[in-house]
This record gives C-alpha cells, structure tokens and sequence, in this order.
C-alpha cells in the first residue's frame, strides 16, 4: 500500500527526479566522450598523473568487493550494512571517476598494443565493458532513487539488473587496467 500511495502522490517528483537522472548521466557522458575523444592531448603531463589508471582500477576493485558484500548482507537480512555497502561502493565508483577522468584529461585515449589472441580478449571485453559503463550510472541511481523513496520492491526489480552489472562493469575495468598495463 505504501508503494501505491508514493507513486500516485509523488508522480510529478518522479518525473522530476528520472529527468535529473537522465540530464545527469547524458552530461557525464557527453564530457567522457569529449574528453577521451576530442580533447587534444596534454603535452608535458605531471608525473603523478602516471598513477592513476592503477589508483582507477583499485577503486574499481574495492567497489566490487563491496557491491559483492552488500548484496550478500541485504540476503542475510542485514539492511544497515547493506546500505553502508551500498553507499561505500558508491564513493568508490566516484572516487574511480574521478581518477579516470584526471587519467584521460592529462593522457587522452590509451592504445592498446597487444596482439593475437590477447588483443581479441581486450576488445571483446571493452566492446562489453563501455556499453554497460553507459548505462551504469542512470540504472545505479534509479535503483537508490527507488530505495530513497521507500519503494523496495522496484528497488529490488531493478537491483538484479543493476548488481550484475555494475559488478561486470567493475570487474572488466580492473582486467581493461591490467591487459593496457601488461601491454605497454
């Protein structure tokens, strides 16, 4: 009953907040394509810049871990550090996009250099990987929207879809990390 009652009273909130989420998620996009893409390369980048594709991919890691840990705490009914799994993944995935946006600010679009059967690996799995980095974002904050707003069961429908894949999309920026790194 409390769902219905959320949705028929806050229907103009919703559509307040999908829009937000849409605006929000096509400006980050837009600024990532523009910055891996078109924006000229830097030319003399700071040395500490060099680190962050391996500060990234740590992020990427630890968000994982806690995505992991979060869903098995909400199975063993354990809500409070469900949330608080929830929302440190959160800070890790904007800690990784932040680093990721400082990488390609000062660097621009990394090569790969593999070949044979490991350059097959790398471009299938970033030909899986940037789809699924597009839609992350949007699918992981209608999903908080949803539990924000009490409706736990939408919160739950979209979650088993967002779980899968914002783990994937973490776990396949670790490995895109390490294939660049093993092929410099």
């Amino acid at each position: 009953m409390h769902e219905a009652e959320t949705t028929r009273s806050g229907s103009w909130t919703d559509r307040a907040a999908y829009w937000g989420i849409a605006a929000l998620s096509s400006a980050v996009l837009l600024f990532l394509l523009w910055l891996i893409y078109l924006k000229p390369e830097t030319i003399n980048p700071p040395e500490w810049s060099n680190a962050l594709p391996a500060a990234s991919a740590t992020f990427n890691s630890l968000s994982a871990i806690c995505v992991v840990c979060a869903v098995l705490a909400i199975r063993r009914g354990y809500k409070s550090a469900h949330i608080s799994l929830v929302l440190t993944a959160l800070l890790f995935s904007i800690l990784f996009l932040s680093t990721y946006i400082l990488h390609h600010a000062y660097h621009g679009d990394t090569k790969f250099n593999g070949s044979g059967l490991l350059r097959i690996l790398y471009f299938f799995v970033l030909g899986t990987h940037i789809p699924l980095s597009m839609v992350i974002l949007p699918l992981i904050m209608t999903t908080m929207f949803f539990a924000l707003t009490g409706r736990f069961k939408r919160h739950r429908r979209l979650a088993r879809i967002t779980f899968p894949a914002w783990l994937y999309v973490s776990v396949t920026g670790v490995l895109i990390f390490l294939l660049l790194s093993a092929n410099k």
